[in-house]
């Protein structure tokens, strides 16, 4: 399946980037996340380094048949509507295993939003374990991992230096971006 994937990678015309090994217990931070091609791109970037990365989805995309694909690709759905705390039942699944991945797009939409959302920095605080940070560069057509934050529970302090890093990734569609490019 590796080989099958970092085949339509390249096809595709992507690169692969990893400045850093991506550990078996971590919260990958993903963006910019603009388009649905975000997705594709990703999965086809995380299988190819043999990865098993899980995810999470509104509720609504886990209808039959389309359900037991994204389940069997690591999707997780997600209820906004419940009152529990999916932070502390992602903290749970990664305390319950040796590995677990969990791609996470801070920004929560597709959409052009200032105001990420902090679950992901909170689950990997809270379990203690690092946040990849994971970027698709559009413009060059390179899909990596170029950072491992240890989360040092200052939330804004930690969240505006991943910001940062952003900066200069183009996404798909750069005005949706809230941190784009130029």
């Amino acid at each position: 399946m590796s080989v099958v994937c970092a085949f339509l990678l390249r096809l595709l015309g992507w690169k692969s980037s990893l400045s850093v090994p991506i550990p078996q217990k971590c919260v990958i931070c993903v963006a910019p996340h603009t388009s649905n091609w975000d997705f594709i791109i990703g999965m086809l970037f995380y299988k190819s380094i043999k990865g098993s990365p899980y995810f999470l989805m509104k509720e609504s995309w886990f209808f039959f048949p389309l359900n037991y694909i994204l389940k069997s690709l690591g999707g997780i759905p997600v209820n906004r509507s419940q009152q529990t705390s999916l932070t502390e039942q992602l903290a749970e699944r990664f305390r319950q295993r040796d590995t677990f991945q969990l791609a996470i797009t801070p920004e929560g939409t597709r959409k052009k939003n200032p105001k990420w959302k902090t679950g992901f920095y909170y689950i990997a605080y809270e379990v203690g374990v690092p946040i990849s940070i994971a970027y698709l560069n559009y413009s060059e057509k390179i899909i990596g991992v170029f950072e491992n934050l240890i989360p040092t529970g200052d939330v804004e302090k930690d969240i505006a230096y991943i910001k940062t890093l952003y900066r200069n990734i183009p996404a798909k569609h750069p005005k949706q971006f809230a941190f784009r490019h130029g």
